[in-house]
């Protein structure tokens, strides 16, 4: 999506249609649940905690709430213009914190707990799915390597 401009009506055309798909009743709106799978689907990655702030201001709370295009468009743009300032340095850094021997290795069982743990919570098999095959014969994983590999996903 470009930075700072205004979208193109064959923009908001094609992000309508990929809205629309969501759109199980046949009215226009799509569950306020689906607003993050939308936006994922659109090439956006909000975190959970985005999605919800950002649907809280249009649907003040009610679980069965839907939402129209129209006020779906601003959450779009509110997401795509956040520049995403992650850096893989920066999760290298964050791990490195774990590395208890400075050998540039973390043990898959600790990294596995991080993962379903904390921040942006994932499933188990998520992070199998993830792991699997990244660790040694001592159970250990190059997280490096692995932040290189999962940003390049």
């Amino acid at each position: 999506m470009p930075e700072g401009r205004a979208l193109t009506e064959d923009q908001v055309a094609d992000f309508q249609e990929c809205f629309l798909l969501f759109d199980t009743k046949g009215d226009g709106k799509i569950p306020v649940k689906q607003v993050g799978e939308v936006l994922r689907a659109l090439g956006q990655n909000p975190t959970e905690s985005e999605v919800k702030r950002l649907v809280q201001t249009t649907c003040q709370d009610k679980a069965d709430a839907r939402v129209t295009f129209e006020q779906f468009l601003p959450m779009l743009q509110a997401v795509s213009s956040k520049q995403n300032t992650d850096t893989v340095d920066d999760f290298i850094e964050g791990l490195r914190h774990f590395d208890k021997e400075g050998n540039g290795l973390i043990s898959a069982a600790e990294l596995r707990h991080l993962l379903v743990g904390l921040g942006e919570k994932m499933t188990e098999e998520e992070v199998e799915s993830l792991i699997h095959g990244k660790e040694d014969a001592q159970g250990n994983i190059n997280y490096e390597e692995f932040v290189r590999m999962v940003l390049a996903q």
